[in-house]
């Protein structure tokens, strides 16, 4: 999942996230197919953590290292 801050000037009520009540400076986790719908609205979301950027740090920490030695 992806994550957003919400920088909005007061609550606001998320039907998306089941109705939860989003405090400003609040982040949440939202779906990744659903992330451009959050951002492209710069006065009210601003990204975290774009769609699988903890897959691909996990994905490529989880690598072994070959010893060519």
């Amino acid at each position: 999942m992806a994550r957003v801050r919400y920088v909005g000037p007061e609550p606001v009520s998320v039907p998306e996230l089941g109705d939860r009540l989003i405090e400003p400076d609040t982040v949440v986790e939202v779906p990744d197919e659903r992330f451009e719908g959050y951002v492209c609205q710069p006065q009210t979301w601003e990204s975290v953590e774009e769609p699988g950027s903890k897959a691909a740090a996990k994905k490529s920490a989880a690598k072994p290292q070959k010893d060519e030695g």
